[in-house]
């Protein structure tokens, strides 16, 4: 297995790739990395200048950030049938949408579980760490919670105008749905709707996955995400992870494995 995944487990980011490469049966190897202990090694590979996850590495290539490397499987492992050349366009326009909400995904739901959740959130940090690092975290978590909300903007303000562009992001979604369609472009799955269901899975909690569906992180996170819970969108949100999601992640998970 030559291609190696770099992700964070909770990263919906991350995840958006994931679901990628496993629908595609591609195989890979995915390395979970530890906040903090990412950054040199983003950088390295990266050469960006930047700490974001996730990294595809490839024989041929190292591409950080998912819609860059969305851009390079369309070009490198074509034809995708994720991202069908007739409608790649309009795949792309659905991604950006919803890419830009992804930190605003990820500010307010932080907004809502630091000082009441931070528990939930160390384990999560420290699920794939070594004992090392794991204590780093534990140890410099009051630090590191500080530096993370002064880089996202975690603040009253921040998370009130993230939680209106999330709103927004829902009503858009709805209103493309309202038609009666299942698929936001042409008659199929695509990378479209695997960009839309994954960025907004930290708040519609599918079961499926296996940060967002586990009820410690639902418990958490219930009074953030209360507001759109029953929403339509989110009930897409929960109908495309289930049939398109379980069964191939299993699959994805038992290839790598043997």
């Amino acid at each position: 297995m030559s291609w190696t995944l770099y992700t964070f487990a909770m990263s919906h980011y991350s995840e958006k790739i994931r679901w990628t490469l496993d629908l595609s049966r591609i195989d890979y190897r995915e390395v979970r990395m530890t906040p903090v202990f990412h950054i040199g090694p983003a950088l390295i590979m990266g050469k960006r200048g930047q700490t974001t996850l996730p990294i595809l590495k490839t024989p041929t290539a190292t591409i950080q950030d998912s819609s860059r490397i969305l851009l390079w499987l369309e070009k490198n492992q074509a034809p995708l049938a994720l991202i069908p050349k007739v409608a790649s366009q309009d795949i792309h326009a659905v991604e950006r949408h919803f890419d830009a909400i992804g930190k605003d995904v990820a500010r307010f739901l932080y907004a809502a579980s630091f000082g009441t959740g931070d528990a939930h959130i160390l384990k999560l940090w420290t699920d794939d760490a070594t004992p090392a690092k794991a204590a780093f975290v534990r140890a410099a978590y009051p630090f590191i919670r500080w530096a993370f909300k002064r880089k996202l903007n975690i603040t009253q303000k921040g998370a009130a105008r993230a939680q209106k562009r999330i709103t927004e992001v829902i009503d858009w979604l709805e209103g493309q749905l309202s038609d009666g369609r299942t698929y936001l472009v042409g008659q199929t799955f695509t990378a479209a709707d695997i960009t839309a269901a994954s960025l907004l899975a930290p708040i519609a909690c599918p079961s499926q996955h296996p940060v967002y569906g586990d009820p410690a992180y639902q418990r958490t996170m219930v009074g953030a995400t209360e507001p759109w819970r029953d929403r339509p969108a989110l009930q897409w949100v929960r109908k495309m992870y289930e049939l398109h999601r379980g069964v191939i992640q299993t699959e994805a998970c038992a290839r790598r494995a043997a």
